[in-house]
Parts: C-alpha cells; structure tokens; sequence
C-alpha cells in the first residue's frame, strides 16, 4: 500500500487557464479521501494528474517516497475506476475482469484465481459469463470495481464512479465501494460533486473551489467547523441559511440583529469564538442551519428573545420531518456556489430552509415564530467571509 503526496502541485493548460492553485495534500496510506466540489473546481483535474493522465505543470506528486512527475501511468501502480464504467461490451465479464492481468502476460492460472477471488469479493460470481449489454447498471459498477480490485494496486482512483446510477442504486453502492476500501485497505482518492456521498463515504474530504483548497478535514469537523462561507453552504443538505446580520456584545447579553429582528446570544457564543468581541456593532455573515429552526409551536418553553418571524412559502413532508422553505426578514448572502441555484424557491421567494419536527402543523403562506437554537450559530467576517473563531 501507499501515501500519496502533493506538494505545491499547478495545473495551467496551454490556453493559460489555471484549473489548479498550490495544492498541497497528503493522503495517508490506507485512508479513504474524497476530493468535492462544485462543477469546474478542478477536483478530476487533480485525480487525473495523479493517474498521470495529466501533466503536472509544476510542484511534486509522489506516490510513497517516489516522485511520479514523469512516471508512465502503467508504471504507477494505480487502478482508476471512471465514471461510464469503460467495460468492453464484446468481452464476458470474466475477460472485462481478466483484461489487464492478460496484458501483463500474468499466468493462466494466477488470472484465474484472481478474478474469481475478485468475482467474490464484489459478488459477481453467478455473472462471470455474461456480458455488459446483460447486466444492470449497479452490476456494470461492480464489474469495473473488480478489474480494479484484481490488478492489486497501491492506490484507487475513482471519478465520480455513481453519477450514472439511480438515487438508490447510488445509496446501495456508497455502502458497498466503503466497505470494500475498507476490507482491502487501499489507499483510495475518490471525487465527486455529491457532498452527500463524500459526507458517508470519505476519512478524511478535501473541499475544492476554482481550484483552491478550500479546507481538509473530517466530515464531521467540515460540517461543525466550516473554515468560511463556502464551506458552510456546501457542506450539509438542504444548505446552511447565510445572512447579514450584526452584532451588538456591549451590553449584559450578546444579540444579533437580523433584518428588523433580534436574537439573544448565549453567553458561552463568546467564550467559544474570543474573536467575535472585535465585531462589535459590525456586520457579519451569520449562518444557521436547516435544524437550528423549529417551529415555536412545538418548543417546550421557547425563549422571546430566541424567535423570529418568518412567512411559510414551501412545506416539503418527509415523514420523518417537514422542510419548510421561508421568507425570512433578513438579507441573504451569496456563498459563491457555482452550481446552486440563485434562489432556494425562485417562485416563492423563499430565502430560507428549516427542518422542522413531524409535530409541526405549519401551512403554506402562514405566519409564525420560528425558535432559533443560537448556540448553534455560526459567523464569518463579512469581508473574508472566513470563519470568526479566535
């Protein structure tokens, strides 16, 4: 097995556009790390450099301690699962599996071993004589995770392997391809614009934006600790709601002022963010999560100064839970996302998303207090639009 280490890694094509800034990464070996990021952020751009299927312009890519600016892909000791699966549709399985252990002239009987070692491992043993054009697409996927399974790689490369399947075929082999990375211990470079998949999939995500490094962490800590704004958007479904807000600390309590409304902060909001006493009387970025609202009418003993009021635009029934699309009297702020939409409801007019408990009984167009759990709140400069902490 093997890390993977970029270092200060460029990537300009020929035209001058510049698709990747100073990367630096190091993927340890056996970690599972996903690469994400909107449309043209130049996630499979890094994926393909690595796979040498691109030219590094400059810095330093090495895959253990070896330098592999110059290496030949075949020569890299990697395996890369596309996205359309690229299975030869004439060859059975079995061949599609086999395929490049022949090209390596490996031993009949090794080849044999090894696909159906690999058949097992994916579950394809009953399809082995059947080809592409007989298999679904969940099968497909299975079957190009196998070829790469049997070469024995030191690293995976995967780019956006799922995108082709349905939404629940998708959440099946999210499962599968983690369990099978974890059963093999491959060190594994996954990309993908689903934040969705790289939340349950990857150790470690890397955030990707107009090919800088937004920020490299855990899921859990991208989702607690966004690093700014665009993080915080694009980490978390339905989206983080962004507005301006500003602050006033001067005083007994911490409020912030929202739109014509006011929320009390708890006292420990300073204690845990030092930085947010330079902000007195100054605007911020204020972000709140989808299940930092709830309906008031559902609050046991809902604080005053901890609600807003807001108009019901949109309610979406879950069953576990309603989203509730609202107009809230506050000004939005835009998180720099490429791929979302300029509005959440352009109709509606809606600038705000909740996820409210089953228990709510809001309608469409009723107006109602929303109970906001401010200890959950996050800021950012409004400026940097960079995290306030210390």
């Amino acid at each position: 097995m093997a890390t993977v280490s970029l270092e200060s890694v460029d990537k300009v094509y020929e035209n001058g556009f510049q698709a990747v800034h100073g990367l630096d990464l190091d993927i340890t070996d056996k970690e599972f790390l996903v690469l994400v990021g909107p449309s043209g952020c130049g996630k499979s751009t890094v994926l393909r450099m690595i796979a040498g299927l691109e030219s590094i312009t400059a810095g330093t890519l090495r895959i253990g301690e070896v330098v592999m600016n110059e290496v030949e892909p075949k020569d890299r000791d990697i395996a890369m699962v596309f996205q359309n699966y690229a299975l030869y549709p004439h060859m059975t399985v079995y061949d599609n599996i086999a395929f490049a252990l022949k090209l390596a002239r490996v031993p009949k009987p090794e080849i044999d071993s090894r696909v159906r070692k690999a058949a097992a491992i994916i579950e394809l043993e009953p399809y082995l004589d059947r080809k592409p054009a007989q298999l679904s697409g969940g099968q497909r996927q299975r079957v190009a995770m196998g070829r790469a399974i049997v070469r024995q790689p030191s690293v995976f490369l995967m780019d956006e392997p799922l995108s082709n399947l349905d939404a629940k075929l998708r959440v099946q082999m999210r499962a599968e391809i983690a369990r099978l990375q974890r059963d093999l211990g491959v060190t594994t470079i996954y990309v993908t614009h689903d934040q969705v998949e790289a939340m349950t999939m990857g150790d470690r995500v890397a955030v990707l934006k107009d090919g800088y490094l937004q920020q490299l962490d855990t899921p859990q800590n991208l989702y607690e600790q966004p690093d700014n704004v665009f993080v915080a958007a694009f980490i978390g479904s339905p989206s983080m709601n962004l507005y301006d807000g500003v602050l006033e600390i001067a005083g007994e309590t911490p409020t912030l002022e929202l739109g014509s409304q006011r929320l009390a902060l708890p006292a420990e909001s300073l204690d845990k963010r030092p930085g947010l006493r330079r902000y007195d009387g100054r605007h911020v970025v204020v972000g709140i999560r989808p299940e930092d609202f709830e309906d008031a009418a559902v609050v046991r003993d809902a604080a005053p100064d901890r609600l807003i009021k807001a108009e019901v635009r949109l309610v979406e029934a879950l069953g576990s839970e309603l989203m509730v699309h609202l107009a809230v009297d506050a000004t939005t702020v835009d998180a720099g996302d490429p791929d979302a939409p300029e509005q959440m409801l352009t109709e509606g007019g809606a600038n705000g998303v909740a996820r409210f408990s089953p228990r709510s009984r809001v309608r469409v167009d009723d107006h109602i207090d929303i109970f906001v759990a401010t200890e959950g709140l996050h800021f950012f400069d409004a400026e940097t639009h960079e995290a306030i902490r210390q």
